[in-house]
């Protein structure tokens, strides 16, 4: 249980009022053990210039070591260390001690936690992604409430969808590169995040005109942005990339299932209480989860884990020279360069590379695609099928059981096919990852052709439903495939480049839904999906001609991975 609690900001706290007594860590149950911790092999002039680089964010999280000084024997690095004031000359007092991990075991790292504490952290990475997630859609139950209430069209009613949506697709480009700074780390952005997302749905219940709601939509969308694509990231530290794609899975599961589910969980409260209770719902969900990661959600970020280490032996040895590599780094970098890598890296990323562009640009179709089918379902469902405005929400539970139907063929592949193919230091070709989405790819196209024509009164209401669920299967395996593919092709800017992806995404999810209900009615539910599904067919050829082209030009880009 203590392992739990270790690094959560319950954790943080408690420390600060009944001291390090308590929550423990190994160099301070036995401090003279302390150097034993340290790899004092590992060494480096803490005046060396910083080396030459195409742009800053090569410091930031370089896996390249540092030119370091021949290793001494452990013991005069201890007498050196002890006392540093009696250092022989400038050269020893320059030179800082780097802190690294304990061993290959070391407990401490994310890669060796237990299988129980990744899982757990998993859940939590995807109930706090969910919940951000079901804030976009559990509105749209209320939208004709909203409507009526503030005396605006549907259309104005909807832009609440779209504001919530654009914030959080604009927030992470600010807010998740914090998470890449080792003296922050990412569990302080998601909980303080997810405490602002709290407070704030209070205001956006209480609005008391049109304005200040969409104002508050907005803004919630954008402050509890992070998670939505720093989650990746956090899995990435957890999981090798022989397992990553299995917690990447489960979380776009969670991802998925999010938006659909918001209009039947918000269905029957906006029908028997209106709108405002939809928000209020969002409240207690939110409120939840603030509290669970409060107590139960540790660090993940491998810099920032050593960056306390190093505070922590520098408290109790006295010693300056004790520093982690992330430190170092920081120090050589000013604060235009820090500005620039929040702040301009995760655009230029987006736009300048080939592969990040293309790929962002059709998971931002597919997204989009879905929030704007999503608005066929009160036509479908409540004027051809005429259900009960409070049941049509039940009508996405076929989107949701197609979450749960991939999943098990879907990691059947990734164990049997996909595993093997990995080298000898567990690495693989980002373009392997390619093949699901390829499948992926033809189910867009075929949900789309098969809900729009199957959606009539002379064929069951089952065959639409039917339909829809070929949605999330696709939509399981490119979410998958894609963000796995940048993950590995540019892993030294996993958190900017899925910001990148997540702007895209919400900007054309944002977009599509003001369209939405006038296409339908006026074309037809056939016609204006089809639309849509041969609009899918156009992005098919990406994912195969990534698989066979891809290295040729991941190999060109100067930011890309080239080792393997």
């Amino acid at each position: 249980m203590a392992d739990i609690f270790h690094d959560t900001l319950f954790a943080y706290a408690l420390r600060s009022v009944v001291g390090t007594r308590t929550l423990t860590h190994p160099e301070e149950k036995d401090p003279s053990s302390w150097p034993e911790m340290v790899h004092t092999e590992k060494k480096q002039d803490v005046n060396v210039e910083v080396r030459a680089r195409d742009d800053v964010e090569t410091i930031m999280g370089s896996a390249d070591p540092r030119p370091s000084t021949p290793a001494q024997s452990t013991h005069s690095s201890h007498t050196q260390i002890a006392t540093p004031e009696g250092a022989k000359d400038a050269e020893q007092a320059n030179e800082a001690i780097l802190v690294d991990w304990y061993g290959p075991d070391d407990p401490a790292n994310p890669q060796n936690w237990s299988r129980r504490k990744k899982l757990w952290v998993l859940f939590l990475t995807c109930l706090w992604t969910f919940t951000m997630y079901i804030g976009s859609s559990i509105y749209t139950a209320g939208i004709q409430d909203v409507s009526r209430v503030f005396h605006v069209s549907q259309v104005a009613a909807t832009v609440g969808l779209t504001l919530f949506v654009l914030g959080y697709g604009i927030g992470p480009m600010f807010l998740s590169p914090l998470s890449e700074i080792p003296q922050v780390g990412r569990m302080p952005i998601y909980i303080i995040t997810c405490a602002l997302f709290t407070v704030l749905q209070v205001p956006t219940a209480l609005a008391t005109n049109y304005g200040m709601l969409m104002a508050f939509r907005f803004i919630t969308g954008f402050v509890g942005s992070p998670i939505l694509a720093t989650g990746g990231a956090t899995i990435a530290d957890m999981y090798a990339p022989k397992k990553r794609a299995y917690g990447i899975a489960i979380w776009g599961l969670f991802a998925v299932s999010a938006p659909v589910m918001g209009p039947l969980v918000g269905g029957f409260a906006a029908h028997a209480k209106g709108w405002r209770w939809t928000i209020w719902e969002l409240l207690w969900l939110s409120g939840f989860t603030l509290v669970v990661l409060f107590f139960f959600y540790p660090e993940t970020s491998p810099s920032n884990i050593l960056y306390r280490r190093a505070a922590r032996l520098r408290r109790l040895t006295r010693n300056p020279r004790i520093q982690a590599q992330s430190e170092i780094d920081a120090a050589h970098m000013s604060a235009r360069e820090v500005a620039t890598m929040m702040l301009v890296r995760p655009f230029t990323l987006n736009f300048t590379e080939p592969i990040v562009l293309i790929l962002n640009l059709y998971i931002a179709l597919i997204y989009a695609l879905l929030y704007c089918w999503f608005e066929s379902f009160p036509i479908v469902f409540g004027e051809i099928y005429h259900w009960p405005e409070q049941l049509v929400g039940l009508a996405f539970l076929g989107v949701l059981v197609g979450c749960f139907v991939v999943i098990p063929p879907f990691f059947a592949y990734l164990y049997y096919y996909q595993e093997p193919q990995y080298n000898e230091r567990g690495e693989l070709k980002p373009e392997e990852r390619m093949p699901s989405a390829i499948v992926g790819a033809f189910f867009i196209p075929i949900c789309l052709f098969w809900f729009g024509w199957s959606a009539r009164t002379s064929i069951s209401w089952i065959m639409p439903i039917i339909g829809s669920s070929f949605f999330s299967i696709g939509g399981v395996l490119l979410f998958n495939s894609v963000l796995n593919y940048l993950t590995d092709a540019y892993p030294l800017y996993a958190a900017s480049v899925l910001a990148g992806n997540d702007l895209m995404r919400s900007s054309f999810g944002a977009a599509f839904p003001l369209f939405a209900g006038a296409m339908y009615r006026n074309l037809g539910v056939g016609w204006a999906s089809s639309l849509l599904g041969f609009l899918s067919c156009v992005f098919i050829p990406i994912p195969i001609l990534l698989y066979r082209y891809g290295e040729r030009i991941r190999m060109a880009s100067k930011r890309a991975r080239h080792d393997i």
